[in-house]
């Protein structure tokens, strides 16, 4: 499937806030090349010739339902300094979490979501998340933190439906967690 700014869905369509369904493993041919689609979608995203090239709009991530799809699969791809987090990752489930908040300083962004919703979306700064990992073909237990852990959260949200700003609190969009590790 090619994947671009005409395939991925808004939040204005009520499939995007329908639960995910699991899915069989191991993969079908199908459901294996929507995987390896949404992950080479993100990767070039990233790249501005590609994504100016081909229309596409920058991501870190993307859920299968984001293309009406309702299926437990999403991609990420989060650069970091010297390294680059990737996951490709199938029925993906957090397994433990830390007490601890996190938070992106300038509030998150969705490619399902055109409309501006500033504020603080407050997610845990380090997560565990088990999964059937495509890229490694196996089930996989990551530990993230910091960027990484946020992103993986914010598309495990898509999978029951709940977007970013349904995390930012009305009454006071921008409050602050002393406590939280602000990225």
């Amino acid at each position: 499937m090619k994947i671009n700014s005409e395939t991925i869905i808004l939040d204005s369509d009520p499939v995007l806030r329908t639960k995910s369904k699991k899915v069989e493993l191991p993969l079908s041919a199908e459901d294996q090349a929507l995987l390896e689609d949404m992950l080479q979608y993100v990767k070039d995203s990233q790249d501005e010739e590609i994504a100016k090239e081909q229309g596409l709009q920058p991501a870190v991530g993307i859920a299968a339902i984001q293309l009406g799809i309702p299926k437990q699969m999403i991609a990420v791809v989060v650069p970091e300094e010297d390294v680059v987090y990737e996951a490709a990752l199938v029925n993906p489930r957090i397994i433990s979490e830390s007490v601890q908040n996190a938070y992106l300083e300038n509030g998150e962004g969705c490619l399902s979501v055109k409309d501006e919703h500033p504020g603080h979306v407050f997610r845990h700064a380090r997560i565990k998340v088990k999964g059937y990992d495509l890229i490694q073909q196996k089930m996989v237990t990551i530990k993230a933190e910091g960027y990484f852990a946020i992103a993986l959260q914010h598309e495990i949200d898509h999978l029951s439906g709940i977007l970013y700003y349904d995390r930012i609190d009305p009454e006071e969009p921008w409050k602050e967690d002393a406590e939280a590790e602000v990225i």
